[in-house]
């Protein structure tokens, strides 16, 4: 298989790890935003909880997996992005670290006031990643300040404040909005009224906000956000060299490959269908609003990377110096090894997490909670 094919297909399977984390974390965490405002007893935070906790740990595997693949495949990517983000890492990785903690506990104590903090704990724990997921991919478009030297030494001139700019804060409240309506169709599917009216409820107002800003996202990206194109010949098969190439930047930019290749316009597509279908069905059939939900949640990944292509981690400070699917990989041989051990591997995680959500299928309800089921 030659280099550049490995390079595309290695893109894609990064889209696909992230996509994944979005669709099965996602409604973790929009679950553990939501489940302190819908709830009016502790037994039903309890229930509310009990939808996710015999799954989250195995959906926080698509972020590992594409952590590693990031580590492997796209090494010059790895090292910028995790040492210039490392505050904004920081603050998601303690706040997955809270969220097992608070599961375990929570339930120690029956005392209101020790119940309410971890319940604050677990909402932390969920509004943070999905907040800050989203500034990042807002940065990700606007270019983030680093740039290499001759030696090819890469050096980061941002802050962690810097991130909050209107379009980042706007891409994390996208990110926020869809995760909580992705959480809400979960909890509309996984329980019974009035618990499943309340969350349908969350799930049809979230899908409305994430509505409103998808679309003022979008306007602000056709109008007024700078995107990037390069203007020279570039190696596709050739070893990656990332100051190698020339890049202008452009008001509209990000919007070159939607006229390149129409058929990447399904990506916002069905970000919006599966919107309005989460909206529509969430209280007759959540289960379709689920599979809605799902769809805007890879959808709003695919937008991003489809826009972007074929820049990974465009620079606001020196446009050459931005890494691009062609300039920033891995060898051939170790695309390769590592394609083989994904064809091998992927399957087995899939069929294991088929088979845990089949095993746990069916609803949670009070009685349960009240019988001590859960």
């Amino acid at each position: 298989m030659d280099y550049e094919t490995l390079r595309i297909i290695w893109w894609v399977l990064l889209g696909v790890l992230l996509a994944g984390f979005a669709v099965t974390d996602g409604f973790d965490l929009g679950v553990g935003m939501l489940f302190r405002f819908i709830s009016r007893t502790d037994e039903e935070r309890r229930a509310f909880l009990e939808t996710i906790e015999p799954v989250w740990e195995g959906n926080q595997v698509w972020l590992i997996l594409g952590g590693g693949a990031i580590f492997a495949a796209w090494p010059p990517l790895y090292a910028t992005s995790f040492s210039g983000f490392y505050i904004a890492m920081f603050l998601v990785l303690a706040a997955l670290i809270l969220r097992p903690v608070g599961f375990v506990f929570r339930n120690k104590l029956s005392d209101p006031r020790w119940r309410a903090t971890w319940d604050w704990a677990l909402f932390i724990a969920g509004f943070v990643p999905s907040l800050v997921f989203g500034v990042a991919i807002g940065n990700f478009l606007l270019g983030v300040p680093f740039r290499f030297d001759e030696t090819l030494r890469v050096f980061y001139e941002g802050s962690f404040f810097a991130l909050l700019n209107p379009f980042g804060v706007l891409c994390g409240l996208v990110s926020v909005a869809m995760l909580a309506m992705h959480g809400g169709t979960y909890a509309a599917w996984k329980t019974h009224a009035p618990l499943a009216d309340r969350a349908a409820a969350a799930a049809r107002l979230s899908a409305v906000i994430y509505i409103a800003l998808f679309t003022i996202g979008g306007v602000m990206i056709a109008m007024s956000v700078d995107g990037y194109r390069i203007v020279s010949e570039i190696n596709t098969a050739g070893p990656s060299n990332p100051v190698g190439k020339a890049v202008i930047v452009g008001t509209g930019a990000w919007l070159d490959n939607y006229g390149r290749y129409p058929w990447m316009l399904l990506a916002p597509v069905l970000g919006y269908v599966g919107a309005i279908a989460a909206f529509v069905f969430v209280r007759q059939r959540p289960e379709v609003a689920l599979l809605g939900s799902s769809f805007t949640a890879a959808a709003t990944v695919c937008t991003a990377g489809f826009a972007a292509f074929p820049f990974l981690l465009p620079s606001s400070l020196d446009p050459g110096s931005s890494l691009t699917v062609w300039d920033a990989s891995s060898s051939r041989s170790t695309l390769f090894i590592m394609l083989i051990a994904t064809l091998i591997f992927m399957p087995l995680i899939l069929a294991y997490t088929s088979w845990v959500f089949r095993v746990l299928r069916g609803k949670v309800s009070l009685e349960h909670i009240q019988k001590g089921a859960y």
